[in-house]
């Protein structure tokens, strides 16, 4: 029989394995999540780019709207006809063609803070809104991805954890078989050693009256031996066909292995930087 400490030592292998499977696990589930947040924390900036300028365009209509009336009652002043007198020779400096230029540089401000209100409205929040939703596109295609990548990975761990699994099954029945086995061969050795010290203890007596009894008990330890032969060949058979199992499940386990071991690092490596690089 296998014995006690194989089998503990196969179940604290596969338990360690299951472990490790688990916290992988529980890391990608916080790689999804690390990019949920940080596509949370991009859009609400983006928003928040999006109010700042709306909120500063209406600022600036504000203030153009306020400029524009502060330019007009004090031109209005100058239109008067008490004033008209200083307007007869345009040529000649004075303040009241000063004051004018002063007035009509106001205006001109005035209509740069409603251009400039105007391209916060049609151009900047436009453009934030437009990265706003490329920015959700992209993350929604680079989750997908991620997730078909995590997919690929925790399909390959489970994998090589049925095939570890189907190994050490079929790796514990060769080793319970072959135990078995040189238990039988035990058996064989012990009553062909048997059979040979009754032959040699044997003295020869009267024939009629042994002779009957020694062809019964030579016959009684021959069957003997056939059956323990007989259960050998099972026991061997057995063995034989349980050892090319283990031999053809190790196969597949280091392939398994190594196929694993290259996707985890493939994964890890190049896989988990290229979504990190698309999602900053």
């Amino acid at each position: 029989m296998t014995s006690p400490a194989k089998f503990k030592k196969d179940k604290e292998i596969i338990a360690e394995y299951d472990t490790q499977v688990k916290e992988i696990r529980a890391q990608l589930t916080e790689q999804m999540k690390c990019l949920d947040q940080q596509c949370e924390l991009r859009v609400q900036l983006l928003q928040d780019l999006q109010d700042f300028f709306r909120k500063k365009a209406e600022i600036e209509m504000d203030y153009s709207r306020n400029l524009e009336k502060l330019a007009e009652r004090f031109l209005a002043k100058t239109r008067s006809t008490k004033d008209q007198q200083f307007k007869k020779d345009q040529n000649v400096l004075s303040p009241v063609n000063c004051w004018n230029l002063l007035l009509n540089q106001v205006k001109r401000e005035s209509r740069d803070h409603t251009t400039l209100s105007d391209i916060y409205l049609n151009n900047i929040i436009p453009r934030f809104v437009q990265v706003s939703e490329d920015s959700g596109r992209l993350f929604k295609k680079s989750k997908e991805v991620g997730q078909q990548l995590q997919d690929d990975l925790m399909k390959v761990l489970n994998e090589l954890y049925s095939v570890m699994k189907t190994y050490h099954m079929y790796n514990a029945d060769s080793i319970s078989a072959q135990s078995k086995l040189k238990e039988a061969e035990k058996q064989e050795e012990k009553q062909i050693g048997k059979s040979v010290k009754q032959e040699d203890r044997q003295t020869p007596r009267s024939p009629d009256s042994s002779s009957n009894v020694r062809i019964e008990e030579k016959h009684v330890r021959r069957s003997s031996v056939k059956k323990i032969e007989k259960m050998k060949e099972k026991r061997q058979a057995k063995y034989t066909e349980n050892k090319l199992k283990a031999i053809k499940a190790r196969n597949e386990y280091l392939l398994a292995l190594e196929a694993t071991n290259a996707s985890v690092f493939k994964y890890y490596i190049h896989d988990l930087s290229d979504l990190i690089d698309v999602s900053a």
